[in-house]
């Protein structure tokens, strides 16, 4: 499949064009896509690209959408590969794994917010972060209300939340690149601007595969 098969095949998640019904959606495969031949040795490892990448501190974020027909609820996944991308029109951008079986829900919804989650949050992270169709509701017992525009879930506790409609989707080897308009953004900086009311112990850090928090001056 060519790049420009990829594309169609990302963007049929959309569905808002028409093409099959909602519950027809399903996670793409890898793309067979080789930098190399059979007969030659990979510029890079795999193992040494993690850890030599490892080593760029990200935020920690929990991207999540509304149920859409033939979902049986809200959706969401941990996402590291998160970041702005335009300030005119304001957009953002995340990153997904083609065989994400979350990502097909988020599609179908048309919409996500983008939550940024706070220092403490790393057990939320990891219950997020779970993945698989048979996997457990994730969102049991996590405190929540809905985002202002879209209605996607917005989680007590994040230190910023982004809302955002899809605006485009592209191939990006064995992930999918997802741009989001932003509809509304807030910050949960002590106003109350969030459904659990305000923090202040700063955002969650992943760095070298570990959790970490920012030190203070």
């Amino acid at each position: 499949m060519g790049h420009a098969g990829m594309a169609a095949a990302a963007v049929r998640y959309l569905g808002a064009g028409g093409g099959g019904a909602a519950g027809d959606v399903e996670a793409l495969p890898r793309p067979e896509l080789r930098c190399v031949g059979e007969d030659e040795r990979a510029p890079v490892g795999q193992q040494v690209f993690r850890r030599v990448l490892g080593n760029f501190a990200t935020g920690v974020t929990v991207v999540t959408a509304p149920a859409a027909a033939g979902s049986p609820g809200p959706a969401g996944f941990a996402c590291q590969s998160f970041a702005s991308l335009s300030l005119d029109p304001p957009l953002v951008v995340f990153l997904v794994g083609r065989s994400s079986t979350t990502w097909p829900r988020i599609a179908r919804a048309g919409v996500f917010c983008v939550n940024v989650l706070g220092a403490d949050q790393g057990e939320l992270c990891r219950a997020f972060a779970v993945s698989g169709a048979g996997c457990a509701d994730k969102f049991a017992g996590v405190t929540h209300d809905a985002a202002p525009v879209t209605g996607a879930p917005r989680l007590a506790g994040a230190v910023a939340w982004v809302d955002c409609a899809v605006r485009a989707v592209h191939p990006g080897g064995d992930h999918l690149i997802v741009v989001g308009r932003v509809l509304a953004l807030g910050a949960d900086d002590g106003e109350g601007d969030g459904p659990g009311g305000g923090v202040r112990g700063g955002p969650l850090v992943f760095h070298r595969g570990r959790f970490a928090r920012l030190a203070r001056d």
